[in-house]
């Protein structure tokens, strides 16, 4: 059924059992209309897991970006994309340049936004960091993160507790009928996030200050909660982030860390590979330092956030005690 028949659909069902007042209204004066079913896009498979948490049986999520192991910096939305964007209820994005295409594709749509680089950042610093030149989101030569701003939001977790929590209001406005269902689900998800922080929390008690090294700064949110320090060299992480070749001299600065064990456990981007992480895997192997593994986006077979997130978190308490 199309975006038009379906809400059409519900606005005619809520007539018949008396509140057709309150269906022909909008959710606000610019918002998309009522309805019983609200659709739900997000970017990618992480954000459309919290969404999913919350708006369970009684909201229709789609992921765009959904494949495993392939980078979602890469991802290039096609033209029915585009039209699942336009034709949303409500819209969960990482926002900044990570999947800037949500906010061109929604331009004129109706549809509620959940900005999570504006909740993580706030929305002045957000609106700073997407007035810098990020047009092309791939990773390229003009694909830069000079600007200071972590675009990887999905590893702070107090800003996806508040995600879950605009998720939750966003549905409540477009289905005004399932608001206490949308709250108690975004409840338990956010309790299932201070479980995970209450983790992190026990690794700074006993780790506090102990350094690691990340091949791309990936989980920076993560570690910086957990009291971990990451000594990787900057250029190194950022040239991996960028697309780029690291330095041979970063390489061997890195190197050095590994083999003198400087580091405690090697912090791996999966989804981010070139020679230059190779390389430094394959010394960490062989120095005998904990490699933990973390990824971008859902690992095959897993749909849960919160389980995502306490396996690599599982993955780095492991390495930090061994």
């Amino acid at each position: 059924m199309s975006p038009s028949l379906r809400r059409f659909a519900a606005a005619a069902l809520v007539a018949v059992t008396g509140f057709a007042a309150a269906a022909c209204t909008s959710a606000d004066d610019s918002g998309p209309p009522q309805n019983d079913h609200p659709q739900v896009v997000a970017s990618t498979d992480v954000w459309g897991s919290v969404a999913s948490a919350v708006g369970g049986a009684h909201a229709e999520v789609t992921a765009l970006f959904n494949t495993p192991g392939a980078d979602p910096h890469e991802f290039e939305p096609s033209m029915a994309d585009t039209a699942k964007i336009q034709d949303a209820d409500v819209l969960v994005f990482n926002g900044g340049h990570y999947d800037a295409y949500v906010e061109t594709a929604a331009a004129d749509s109706t549809a509620l936004t959940v900005n999570a680089t504006a909740i993580a950042l706030g929305d002045d610093a957000a609106a700073d960091h997407a007035g810098h030149n990020h047009s092309d989101h791939n990773h390229s030569d003009d694909h830069s993160h000079d600007d200071g701003a972590n675009e990887h939001v999905f590893y702070d977790l107090a800003a996806v507790a508040q995600v879950a929590d605009r998720v939750a209001a966003a549905l409540s406005q477009v289905a005004p009928a399932h608001a206490d269902y949308y709250r108690a689900n975004a409840d338990q998800f956010t309790s299932g996030i201070a479980d995970l922080r209450a983790r992190l929390a026990a690794i700074k008690a006993a780790h506090n200050g102990t350094k690691v090294g990340s091949t791309e700064p990936l989980s920076a949110f993560l570690l910086t909660e957990a009291g971990l320090v990451d000594v990787a060299p900057a250029a190194f992480a950022a040239a991996v982030e960028n697309g780029q070749s690291p330095s041979a001299a970063d390489v061997a600065t890195f190197t050095d860390l590994l083999t003198n064990q400087v580091i405690k456990a090697l912090i791996y981007n999966t989804q981010a590979v070139d020679p230059a992480t190779l390389t430094v895997l394959q010394i960490a192997r062989r120095s005998s330092v904990p490699v933990v593994e973390l990824t971008e986006s859902l690992p095959e077979g897993v749909t849960s956030y919160l389980d995502w997130q306490s396996g690599q978190i599982g993955q780095l308490e492991q390495a930090l005690n061994s």
